[in-house]
């Protein structure tokens, strides 16, 4: 696990803090362009990676709520919020189901693969005892994607990349009430592009996209696909 990168925030009072997550076969510095620009809207950023892909994404999620629990016990912020990329957004979820801040803000996921990936799906004969998350996160009813909880009570926003070559745009759809955009580019590209990252500060600071309603009203919770 690579140590957090703490940035903004140091010497001043109590600020909201967005924690940022990478996804698999990622690393930080993937992550340091849209920190930067949410920096520049006034948030302090943490930026917490992880390099072992090997492992199960639940040792990660484990790692990860200890990090929100120090947050959450850190003087110097106020509110902290989530935003997280493909299987980042996942390794949140587990830690959710562990660490539950109190001072939890709001939960931005790009690309997640909410129920699975197919890709993972047609890789995990080859690969999946290799790389435990590729099993993980197939499609199959009973993978650990489509098995852990989601997290309620707090607003939830998805970014979907429209040219996703790893997860389809119903799969990243939790199945809480929710908020949705979807921006017309690559799986990770999401990461580096102002309009993208002008959607997270929006959800960020309104709990919903612009032009949308409020997330509950705007999407029931949806039915699993099998």
């Amino acid at each position: 696990m690579t140590a957090p990168r703490r940035q903004g925030g140091e010497g001043h009072e109590p600020r909201e803090c967005v924690v940022l997550v990478h996804g698999f076969l990622a690393n930080a510095l993937m992550l340091t362009v849209l920190a930067r620009r949410l920096r520049r809207r006034g948030y302090a950023s943490e930026i917490w990676g992880y390099r072992n892909m090997c492992c199960s994404l639940l040792v990660h999620a484990e790692r990860f709520a200890s990090v929100l629990r120090r947050l959450d016990a850190a003087p110097g912020v106020s509110r902290i919020h989530l935003v997280t990329h493909s299987m980042g957004c996942i390794i949140g979820r587990a830690a959710l189901g562990i660490e539950r801040p109190g001072k939890l803000g709001r939960f931005v996921m790009l690309a997640p693969p909410n129920r699975g990936s197919f890709v993972a799906t047609a890789a995990a004969g080859t690969f999946g005892r290799m790389f435990r998350p590729v099993e993980e996160l197939t499609t199959r009813d009973d993978s650990l994607v489509n098995s852990l909880p989601m997290p309620w009570g707090v607003d939830i926003g998805v970014i979907a990349a429209g040219h996703d070559a790893l997860v389809t745009t119903e799969s990243t759809r939790p199945d809480v009430p929710h908020d949705h955009v979807t921006v017309p580019c690559m799986h990770s590209s999401l990461l580096f592009r102002r309009d993208a990252a002008d959607l997270v500060a929006a959800f960020l600071r309104d709990g919903r996209f612009p032009g949308s309603v409020a997330a509950a009203e705007r999407h029931a919770t949806p039915t699993r696909a099998g």
